[in-house]
């Protein structure tokens, strides 16, 4: 009998890599590879590496020696690979390299050191793909690349410009998820409120009827399917106010992950980023009077250089004024390639953990106090596992892995991947505590 070939497989990085990883995954499944779960019964391993800021570069070329000692015959994808010379002088003795979103690339290596022939009658993959997530939650990308030249990041250098997949394509996977039971959609890109700037919101076809390839007819296209859609990496562009009414109506979940970044004008610029910092406290306001549910998360980055005190100030009293709900804060890395290395007036690594901490002391009084808030109310939460403590899940406000959980501490007769109602009876800096009603 003729051995079938097995591939083990590592995903590292952003919802964008798991993402690119899945692809790669439902290809080798349609082909007729085994997915392997250890090292030792793989007849090789592809890595999808992270290359975005140096603990990621560390952790990946961790990750390659890893599997080189354990397995010996390992493929390098993703953006990692995108430098293969640094792979190369680590890690010389890999088969391949390929950048990331580079699915063809990697079979092609595959191919090359394990060939498979396929056979149609045996090797089958469901319709919805192979998924590295829950079966009851996914991530659904619409577009690879950015547009943006922000000088902190190298994302662009690695991934490309803008190119946005065709409205039909996006929505029929949508379809194929929702049917296999997914219960909610993750729309992730590098930046989703520009999805189809590239094709100049080209006219595309779902079910026969037309559908502009638009952030805003994705949307209402997708709250038709009778799940949860949560919108990730949103730039607060002026058409991204369209979206709050669906919100406010229910169509979508009324959540917006928006990084922000920084509030001084002068960090901002220095940036690339967008600098008006009064207007988006503006459009903050506008947006909850609108939606007066709507949560949003944002990512800040401290210590940029030329950050002076005042500057770091102005980010402080942005903070207090937005009050956001779910916030994260990285020290700048010097990231290899990122223009913004060049900048003068680097700030001392001391300095810029000092300011880090101090920015999430701050957001952890006022997220304290908006989840305090939420005591009494009766939310639908979305079931994530069952544990000995009790069931794990998570409502509207709460992204999988990057926000908090709602804890039900009477979880009987719950199932992970159904909903529940849940009355919130505790709080804490992140997480709430609830019974089952």
């Amino acid at each position: 009998m003729t051995k079938i070939p097995k591939v083990g497989f590592v995903s590292l990085g952003c919802p964008k890599a798991t993402s690119d990883s899945e692809r790669i995954l439902t290809e080798l499944r349609a082909e007729g590879y085994i997915i392997a779960p250890n090292y030792s019964d793989a007849d090789l391993v592809v890595v999808n590496t992270c290359g975005f800021i140096d603990a990621a570069v560390e952790e990946s070329l961790d990750a390659i020696g890893e599997a080189l000692a354990e397995n010996g015959k390992v493929i390098v994808t993703g953006c990692l690979g995108a430098k293969g010379d640094v792979v190369r002088q680590a890690h010389p003795r890999v088969l391949a390299v390929t950048g990331p979103h580079a699915t063809e690339a990697v079979m092609e290596a595959v191919h090359a050191h394990l060939p498979k022939p396929h056979d149609p009658y045996l090797d089958l993959v469901p319709a919805q793909g192979i998924r590295l997530t829950p079966d009851h939650f996914a991530y659904l990308k619409i577009s690879e690349g950015c547009n943006h030249r922000c000088t902190f990041c190298i994302i662009p250098s690695m991934r490309g410009d803008l190119v946005s997949r065709p409205i039909g394509d996006v929505m029929q996977e949508a379809e194929n998820l929702v049917n296999a039971g997914v219960k909610e959609l993750l729309v992730i890109s590098q930046d989703t409120s520009a999805y189809g700037v590239d094709v100049k919101y080209r006219t595309g076809f779902w079910n026969g009827r037309p559908l502009r390839t638009r952030m805003t007819e994705l949307a209402a296209a997708l709250s038709q399917l009778g799940v949860w859609v949560r919108l990730h990496y949103v730039y607060p562009y002026p058409h991204v106010d369209e979206v709050i009414p669906m919100m406010a109506a229910g169509k979508i979940l009324p959540y917006l992950d928006i990084p922000f970044q920084h509030a001084s004008p002068k960090v901002l610029k220095a940036m690339k980023r967008p600098a008006a910092a009064e207007n988006t406290l503006a459009r903050i306001k506008a947006w909850r009077e609108i939606c007066p549910e709507l949560v949003i998360r944002s990512t800040f980055i401290a210590g940029f250089p030329g950050e002076t005190e005042a500057d770091f100030q102005m980010l402080l009293d942005f903070i207090e004024e937005a009050q956001l709900d779910r916030v994260g804060c990285f020290t700048y890395s010097a990231v290899e390639g990122a223009t913004a290395n060049a900048l003068a007036d680097h700030v001392p690594e001391q300095l810029k953990e000092e300011r880090r901490a101090r920015l999430m002391e701050l957001q952890a009084d006022i997220s304290a106090d908006r989840l305090a808030a939420r005591v009494g109310q009766t939310m639908t939460v979305l079931v994530d596992e069952i544990t000995e403590e009790g069931a794990v899940a998570r409502s509207y406000a709460d992204a999988p892995e990057i926000d908090g959980v709602v804890v039900i501490e009477n979880p009987a007769g719950l199932v992970p991947g159904e909903f529940a109602k849940v009355r919130i009876t505790d709080s804490g800096e992140h997480d709430l505590w609830g019974e089952v009603v």
